[in-house]
């Protein structure tokens, strides 16, 4: 079996996204957030990024509990270390960070992209 073209998987991605995606996606959506326009489950490379403001190259991503599997937590640093050598940024919160936090989650990166400017 083909492995789907990433802006189908991505377009799926979208469609069944977790509720710290949805609240996190609520903020930064319609440049809400400094005025940046962010996209989400966009495809760079060969990965799928959960949250990317171009303009600045910061990718912010959500992570669940399987995220914490040996396995992942190595996937994880290659895909970071890979989007570094493209210049992007990374940042990752925690899915109930997201869901338990949403305003210091927001300070967090504001934080994050005023150590970028």
């Amino acid at each position: 079996m083909r492995n789907p073209q990433p802006t189908n998987l991505a377009r799926n991605l979208r469609r069944n996204e977790s509720d710290a995606e949805r609240k996190l996606w609520s903020r930064l959506r319609s440049r809400q957030f400094e005025n940046l326009k962010f996209r989400r489950q966009q495809p760079i490379g060969k990965y799928i990024v959960d949250f990317v403001s171009l303009e600045k190259k910061i990718v912010v991503e959500v992570d669940g509990g399987q995220h914490n599997d040996l396995r992942n937590i190595e996937n994880d640093k290659q895909r970071t270390k890979w989007l570094e050598s493209e210049g992007f940024k990374v940042i990752r919160f925690w899915n109930n960070d997201v869901l338990q936090n949403i305003d210091g989650i927001g300070l967090k990166i504001q934080e994050y992209i005023d150590t970028l400017t």
